[in-house]
């Protein structure tokens, strides 16, 4: 679609360009369990985003000069794969690695019971495979649904989701275009009883505009949290059913 400055127009009469209204999330798909090798794993997808989480743990940590006597350290590796984006990026951690692992790892420490093992560690890793915009959030969803498959004590879940602006206009979890020519992008987690563990901004908001971001993404992140609660249903209403079979 164009606009009469030649520029993109992403929302006409209501619907953007993958046919989304302002307030409708990418489709989510949730798969528990994936990797035999880890505690706990998930397969995420939003929209064109692939995420796979898994978490190891608690186990010993090395070295040892690491370990925390009251309670568990939680560790969290971010990474995009080499070939996750259409120009192939160097293979590796980076500055950006670094950050989004830190707030990731923030965002999930309030709910983890750490006291439950000290001396210890829980390690998360969080591998995008494809990449198409909100991966910190799509990474910080799957992390928590592999959290609660390792049998990681916690006091809930953590569900992430992000608002944007676009054509001057709030909208819920942006997609890469959206988020490439927006106006602003701002991605928040929360608990299920509607704690912020995080929120970050990067573009320019009103006050109004910020109020109605937050309250999109808190809505956006409600439904989230439903698709997150299935999935764990389903896997362990498997695990019963295979383990009453045997």
């Amino acid at each position: 679609m164009q606009g009469n400055n030649g520029n993109i127009t992403f929302i006409r009469d209501g619907v953007r360009l993958d046919g989304r209204r302002v307030d409708e999330l990418r489709p989510i798909k949730i798969e528990v369990g994936v990797l035999s090798r880890a505690d706990g794993s998930c397969y995420m997808e939003m929209g064109d985003n692939k995420v796979v989480a898994a978490v190891y743990g608690p186990r010993e940590v090395h070295p040892r000069h690491l370990q925390e006597v009251s309670r568990a350290i939680v560790r969290y590796r971010y990474n995009m794969a080499s070939f996750s984006v259409e120009e192939r990026r160097r293979p590796g951690p980076d500055r950006r690695s670094y950050e989004l692992s830190k707030v990731s790892r923030e965002a999930l420490e309030p709910v983890i019971l750490t006291s439950y093992f000290p001396r210890s560690v829980i390690d998360i890793f969080v591998e995008v495979l494809q990449a198409d915009a909100g991966t910190r959030t799509a990474g910080i969803n799957a992390a928590s649904v592999a959290l609660a498959d390792a049998g990681i004590p916690m006091k809930g879940l953590i569900t992430s989701c992000a608002a944007g602006k676009v054509d001057g206009q709030v909208v819920l979890d942006p997609m890469k275009e959206e988020d490439n020519f927006g106006q602003a992008d701002l991605p928040i987690a929360i608990t299920p009883w509607g704690d912020i563990t995080l929120i970050q901004m990067d573009g320019d908001l009103s006050r109004d505009e910020f109020r109605q971001a937050v309250e999109l993404a808190r809505i956006g992140c409600g439904k989230i949290y439903e698709i997150q609660r299935k999935a764990l249903l389903d896997r362990y209403c498997q695990m019963e059913s295979a383990a009453q079979e045997a």
